[in-house]
């Protein structure tokens, strides 16, 4: 049975569109509609719903050193307040999990990692855990409301004098409306955002003043499938599409999330050597008739050269744009290649990444 984070009741009386996602019942859109969702927050602000997501608490005195095992980043020179984005891998080099890490002390890190990967992750944990630390599920006492947009920061200055400056850092004991809350400069849709965390009871009061601040800015709420479509014409990655336990970090295209040159960990002796991979992600612009999604078959010369992983027509770009992995000779700029959609060849040309950056 799915599980209804704290908004569920918001979102049911306020017109969201409610659909299973990540074992949650979560809105997939409002009456306004994906596309306007979308414009809104690459133009105004938009908030989410993202307490599905997961929190874990690693702490103890070997916390650090339990990190640089499982983790592919270097977390030895991250300081209190910062934010770091990292994977998680198997023994064979792919991905378990792709996540960021916040320190909050120097024996106390949280690490915030998919909703449909939460389980998955505490076990790895756990299961790899060493001399003094611990790991705890803190998700089920948090909620996690995304703000995110170019009018984010005056929505948030009218709430909040406890407001991070700088791009991935936060403020542990920061209030919004008088919320006590974790205070995030970081987000999943290309576009400058915060992530507030607040205990779970206040969730629905702190969604509730955000709106209300934000009303005059032209703040919307929004679904999962403006995320999806922001996330996706910003390039970013999701698990499961250009990430899974199969998938390596280096084809994933995420090099500088994977530091060889610190010590040991899970997955380090299988990715040696493998830098350069035989297949990478790469941006695709269909220049033919149609929209490619994902899973779907790509040919140059009428030879297999991969298959897409994500793919939409994106609003703000008005563009059909895909990412795939495909044969690493068959990934440079400006090659053309066909996709299968629907049994009708399409083509496409090798795009740079990401396809949109925020100005």
């Amino acid at each position: 049975m799915e599980k209804k984070t704290p908004l569920y009741q918001w979102h049911q009386s306020h017109g969201g569109k409610i659909v299973p996602f990540a074992g949650y019942l979560l809105p997939v859109q409002y009456a306004a509609g994906v596309i306007t969702e979308h414009q809104g927050v690459r133009t105004k602000a938009g908030l989410f719903d993202v307490s599905h997501m997961g929190e874990l608490e690693i702490s103890g005195q070997d916390a650090l050193s339990n990190l640089q095992n499982l983790l592919s980043n270097d977390f030895t020179n991250m300081t209190v307040g910062r934010v770091r984005y990292t994977l998680m891998c198997n023994d064979s080099g792919g991905i378990v999990d792709d996540l960021v890490v916040c320190k909050m002390e120097e024996t106390r890190y949280i690490l915030v990692v998919n909703a449909a990967n939460r389980d998955k992750d505490y076990a790895w944990v756990r299961s790899h855990l060493f001399g003094k630390a611990a790991c705890r599920d803190i998700s089920d006492s948090l909620a996690q409301i995304a703000l995110q947009g170019p009018a984010s920061p005056g929505i948030l200055a009218g709430l909040s004098r406890t407001i991070p400056e700088k791009y991935y850092t936060f403020i542990e004991k920061g209030t919004v409306g008088g919320i006590n809350c974790i205070v995030s400069r970081t987000g999943y849709t290309g576009e400058l955002g915060y992530e507030l965390y607040c205990p779970a009871q206040d969730a629905e009061a702190l969604w509730e003043k955000l709106l209300a601040a934000g009303k005059d800015a032209g703040l919307i709420p929004c679904g999962l499938g403006a995320r999806d479509t922001l996330r996706l014409e910003a390039a970013m990655p999701l698990y499961g599409h250009e990430m899974t336990d199969e998938i390596t970090p280096f084809e994933a295209a995420l090099h500088f999330a994977v530091k060889m040159d610190k010590g040991d960990f899970i997955g380090k002796k299988a990715l040696a050597g493998h830098e350069k991979p035989a297949r990478t992600r790469v941006g695709l612009r269909v220049t033919g008739r149609g929209i490619a999604r994902g899973g779907e078959d790509l040919f140059l010369a009428s030879k297999g050269v991969g298959k897409t992983t994500s793919g939409t027509f994106c609003p703000f770009l008005q563009a059909p744009l895909a990412m795939a992995l495909v044969n690493t000779d068959a990934g440079a700029e400006g090659t053309v290649i066909e996709v299968d959609i629907r049994g009708k060849r399409v083509e496409a040309e090798v795009v740079p990444l990401p396809f949109y950056k925020r100005p």
